[in-house]
């Protein structure tokens, strides 16, 4: 793939992604990690709403 970039900008970019700050190793995205998440939060509040309208009731 061709950079639309000049080789003077490209050159100020690979420099600017090479910085030890921009080297983070990052964990591989768990789809199934993160809907599973959602599904606890979205259960959790639900029975917590649940217990208040009976509190309140």
């Amino acid at each position: 793939m061709t950079s639309r970039l000049s080789p003077d900008d490209q050159a100020r970019v690979d420099q600017y992604l090479s910085a030890p700050q921009h080297r983070v190793e990052r964990k591989p995205f768990r789809p199934w990690m993160l809907l599973a998440v959602i599904l606890v939060s979205v259960i959790a509040l639900g029975l917590l709403s649940r217990l208040l309208s009976r509190l309140v009731l």
